[in-house]
This record gives structure tokens, sequence and C-alpha cells, in this order.
């Protein structure tokens, strides 16, 4: 190469490494100038690449810093902040400091919930993601299960080291807030089962989203229902079979791998809990359609689902990437209509606030505790993926606009008590424990 070629290729680099220094530098300067407009609550000291440090803070709130790896960092979470910050924090690049992602997140999502606009990449985010949800949500059969293998086809020892002993997987109801895991569990399904009138043995139960199969089960064993559960998981179809092998119930409960909108039975009863964040609301009529064409003329149905609050939204890209592809929590008035136009009466409406909150706090310490176990069957960066879910959720419940919907459903109006008293009433006798008939 002559002196010229060498010349003219190191002033290119210079010029490169120069641009991409004043590049690093302005998307530091417009990620300060976002922080400055957006925390009004609490403190946020943030440790810039440079090693340079910001600090953030308006008062009264949550307090947390962080501290930024490289310029690229920056500059992704400038652009697109709803997907690079979580990716940031799994990839090693974004760390807090003397403190932990849930209080990074606290600080956030405390200040989101104020100026949630105040990211131009937020808003446009927003807005594309309410524009292409109807296709991201497009979840037919085939896709349905690719999409449920993708979260519950991990190893069934990763969830036994963070859910209850029955591994329900669902918001849990908890009467005081004081309640260990495994007794707020318990009280969702005698919760749920009070709601579903189980008056008389062997009543026919359809559990659409059946999980590992432990209401299922109590359903059966305390209630003396019999159950058929389906499910998109392999995973969580081999354990269940074997759960009601186990337990002597393999004669009062099936669980079979299959699609919701296959099932053309007819059942006394229906619930769901669970599942129906995993329809997309472009299936919602094909879903009630299918609780109506199943349930009996005089049945009652039982929907538990996250949703929102605050009106209908999108998927965070992050969790849709990540960990529910597919996935929307909804928000009442994007359910209510399909109800009425399949033909069903809703007969109750209960929203659990907090609740969800509180479970996802249990899970949350119960996976730090057991973090070195499962970092051994994955690795650390899925044991920060794992984490930012956890913590990022718990959030959501506890700042933002999720709750927990039960929606009691029916073909006739008379199939449920005229008022709601025997739901309490139901709950304060003791577990059934019928004859098996």
């Amino acid at each position: 190469m002559g002196r010229g070629r060498l010349w003219r290729s190191g002033l290119a680099a210079s010029m490169l490494a120069g641009a991409m220094e004043l590049t690093g530098r302005s998307m530091q300067r417009a990620l300060d100038q976002i922080l400055r407009r957006l925390i009004t609550q609490g403190r946020l000291t943030v440790r810039w690449p440079d090693g340079g440090t910001a600090t953030y803070a308006a008062g009264p709130g949550p307090r947390a810093a962080l501290a930024f790896a490289s310029p690229a960092t920056v500059r992704r979470l400038v652009l697109d902040p709803a997907l690079a910050f979580g990716e940031a924090y799994m990839d090693g690049t974004l760390t807090p400091v003397e403190c932990g992602i849930y209080d990074v997140l606290d600080v956030l999502t405390a200040n989101l919930g104020v100026r949630g606009r105040a990211h131009p990449a937020l808003q446009l985010r927003t807005l594309l993601g309410r524009l292409s949800r109807r296709f991201a949500q497009f979840n037919p059969a085939r896709r349905a299960r690719r999409n449920a293998a993708h979260h519950y086809d991990l190893s069934g020892r990763l969830y036994s080291l963070f859910l209850d002993r029955d591994r329900q997987y669902s918001c849990a109801y908890f009467r005081t807030g004081s309640e260990t895991l495994e007794e707020a569990q318990a009280a969702k399904k005698r919760h749920i089962a009070a709601k579903l009138l189980l008056d008389r043995p062997n009543m026919t139960v359809l559990d659409i989203g059946s999980g590992w199969g432990g209401l299922a089960l109590t359903l059966a064993r305390d209630y003396g229902a019999r159950v058929v559960g389906i499910t998109l998981s392999a995973e969580q179809l081999a354990d269940t079979r074997a759960r009601a092998e186990a337990e002597g119930l393999a004669d009062r409960v099936t669980f079979e791998l299959l699609d919701y909108r296959m099932m053309n039975s007819r059942f006394d009863r229906i619930v769901s809990v669970g599942m129906f964040e995993h329809v997309g609301v472009v299936h919602y009529r094909a879903f009630f359609d299918v609780v109506q064409r199943c349930l009996a003329p005089d049945g009652v149905a039982l929907l538990h689902t996250i949703g929102r609050s605050d009106g209908p939204a999108s998927t965070n890209p992050w969790l849709a990437k990540y960990i529910f592809p597919g996935g929307y929590s909804p928000a009442l008035s994007e359910v209510l209509p399909p109800i009425e136009r399949a033909g069903l009466v809703v007969t109750d409406v209960e929203v659990l606030r907090l609740h969800y909150a509180e479970t996802l706090r249990h899970w949350r310490r119960r996976f730090a505790a057991n973090r070195d176990t499962i970092a051994a069957l994955y690795d650390e960066r899925f044991c920060r993926m794992f984490e930012f879910y956890l913590a990022g959720s718990e959030l959501a419940f506890r700042r933002q606009g999720h709750v927990n919907f039960q929606l009691q459903l029916a073909r006739e109006q008379s199939a449920v008590p005229l008022i709601r008293d025997y739901v309490a009433e139901a709950e304060r006798l003791p577990v059934p424990l019928r004859q098996h008939a």
C-alpha cells in the first residue's frame, strides 16, 4: 500500500472514530434531556460510559442507580427504549449499581405513570404497537402451539423453583396480604370453585389452559367433578398426566394436547385461568363462541385473566419477543363486546387489584433465593431475562394499569343465584371432599 493510500486510510479511520464519538456524545445528551423531563418523582443516578455521572432527582419516591457500559447501549436506549432496556440488562451492558433491577424499574415506572409520553421513541412505539397488534396477536392453531412452547415448554424444574407447590402460574387470591403463597393460591382455587357452583357430584368441567393441572385435580378431588383439561404445552401435558396417575384421579381427570377451537363436547362448567392472555384480540369472538357452544344451557363459566384498567393498548415489545409471543392483556372494553356477540350473559365481574403484584413479589423472591440453581439449569443471561420479566410484571400491577379480571358467564340469566352472597358462603364451608360416585 502506498504512502498516500495509507494516509487516506488513516484519515478515514480518524474521521469515522470522530463521527462515532460525536454520535455517542449526542446520544448521551439526548438521553440526559429525556431523563431530566421524565424523572418527576424519586431519584435516579446514572453512570455514563465515559465514567461521568448524573443524578435526576425530584423529591420523594423510589431511588436507584445504574451504569451504562458503552455508547452503543445509550444509543439503543434513545432509539428504542421499550426493547433495548431489557436487552441491555440481559446482556450486562446496563447494570444496577448498589441496587437491583426491580429498584431501577420502580423509579422508571413510577415516573412513566405520570409522564408516559416524555420519551418520543416510546410514543412512536405505542402508536406502531396499536397499529400492528392485530397481526402480532394473530394466533392460528399452529402459531398458538409454537407460542405456548416458547414459554411453557421450559424445564418443569424451573417453575418448581419459584411457584407454589401446586405450580399455580396465575394470580393468587390474598384476603389480607399476609398469606403465604401456598395459602393464597389455595384460596384462589376455592374462590373459583365457589363461582363455578359445583353443587353436585360428577359435574363435568372443561379447563381451557390447564397448566400443570392443579386446578383440574383440585376440582376432581375436592368437589367430585369430572374434568377435561386442555393445553398446548407438551411439557405440561406429560406432567399433568403423571400427577393424575400419582393421585389416583386418572379416572376423573383427562388431560389433552388440544387447541380450544377443536373442542365440541358439552360441559356443565367451563373454567379458564391464565390462558386468555394468549388468545389475541383477533380471536376473542372464536374463543367465546367455543364457550357458548360447549357450555350446557344451564351451565356456568369462569374466565380468570390479566387485564388493563386504563383501556386498550399493545404488548410491550420486549415481553412479546422474549416471554409471551402473541400475548396480550385486554381491557374490559375489548372483552365484553365479543361475549355479547357470542350470546353469553355476564353474570358477575370482579377486579382483583394488587393481588397479582403480591403474587409476583413472592415469585420474584423465590426466584432470587434459587438463582444459582436456575443459572445451572440455563445461564446468566436467562436469569437476567427472567428477573427483568418478574420485576417489570410486578410493577405493571403495582404502579401501572394492570389488574386481574374474573368474569362469570352463563347462557341463561337464571344459571346463578340472584345475589353473590353464595360465593362467600361457599368459601366459608369446609372443603367438600365429596364421595366419588
